[in-house]
């Protein structure tokens, strides 16, 4: 059995999944041990929202317990609905003009070696966030030597702001794909654009070549293996360095159901022909998100 045969096989779409029966692949054990606790502790004592608890991520357990963590800024209430985030919806709250500097004081009193800065989309704002970005790597290079990597939102309505962003200079610009075009309106919502993506981070390259390009998918929203070969395929050719594979979890009975969950040797088919494909660094897997083992990515193109 070749390759595609396998993604075939595993790529039964015909009807949602109960998502409360996770296959044995997809359990994990409760987050325990001192260092998850501690740095809870911190990030609640510092005020900080990150994306970990906001997004629910599964990987929680395995990131805290280690002391890291992805910082969210711009509060913790989005104004897009996408189908697939658990984000808030709704009214949002200003921009804290002292944010960075209370995550600054994060990363330097858990002594983290690469930071991730991602945030909720805020199409309220002129900018789209851009200089609250920008002001977020200044004060972390102010009082620390981590190496910094931003995972942005569109910006659709906003694009001169993709500038304010890279001239803080960045060591990792990441913006997540998600899945594959036929199914970016569902996913996405309305005002996101398949094509801009790509746009993106062909810009990132342009104006800055020095910086390293992410993006990620989910799997298990519908796509078919073509439709994800096919997507990593437009990706190398917009430069991207950076991918993350991971499997959608639906956070509630309120999103997307999953329609499938994949298998682990499927991922491993996938982080392969990405690799093929020329990616520099790729992690493919169930629990994989858009920030996990960063660190590690960096290291590897270095």
């Amino acid at each position: 059995m070749n390759q595609l045969d396998v993604l075939k096989n595993n790529s039964d779409t015909s009807a949602p999944l109960d998502r409360r029966r996770l296959p044995s692949w997809l359990r994990r054990e409760p987050p325990r041990g001192f260092g998850y606790h501690a740095t809870s502790r911190v990030i609640e004592e510092l005020g900080l929202e990150t994306v970990c608890d906001s997004a629910k991520c599964p990987n929680r357990t395995e990131c805290w317990s280690s002391g890291t963590a992805t910082f969210m800024i711009l509060g913790d209430v989005c104004t897009r609905s996408c189908g697939f985030c658990s984000v808030k919806r709704g009214r949002v709250n200003p921009v804290q003009a002292d944010e960075p500097d209370r995550i600054a004081e994060a990363v330097e009193r858990f002594g983290l070696a690469h930071v991730v800065i991602t945030s909720v989309t805020r199409d309220d704002l002129s900018d789209g966030g851009a200089e609250h970005f920008y002001q977020c790597v200044l004060a972390i290079r102010e009082r620390t030597t981590a190496t910094i990597e931003l995972l942005t939102p569109d910006f659709v309505d906003c694009k001169a702001s993709l500038n304010r962003v890279l001239a803080a200079n960045p060591d990792v610009f990441n913006h997540n794909t998600e899945t594959v075009p036929r199914l970016y309106r569902t996913v996405r919502g309305r005002k996101s654009n398949y094509l801009w993506t790509l746009e993106l981070l062909r810009r990132v390259k342009r104006k800055k070549p020095n910086i390293k390009t992410k993006s990620g998918l989910m799997l298990g929203l519908g796509e078919t293996h073509e439709e994800v070969l096919d997507t990593l395929v437009d990706l190398r050719e917009a430069g991207c360095d950076f991918l993350t594979i991971g499997q959608y979890l639906q956070p509630t009975r309120n999103h997307l159901p999953v329609q499938e969950y994949v298998r682990p040797e499927v991922f491993d088919i996938l982080g392969s022909q990405a690799r093929s494909l020329g990616f520099a660094a790729v992690a493919s897997g169930p629990f994989v998100r858009s920030s996990y083992q960063a660190r590690e990515m960096v290291l590897k193109s270095s």
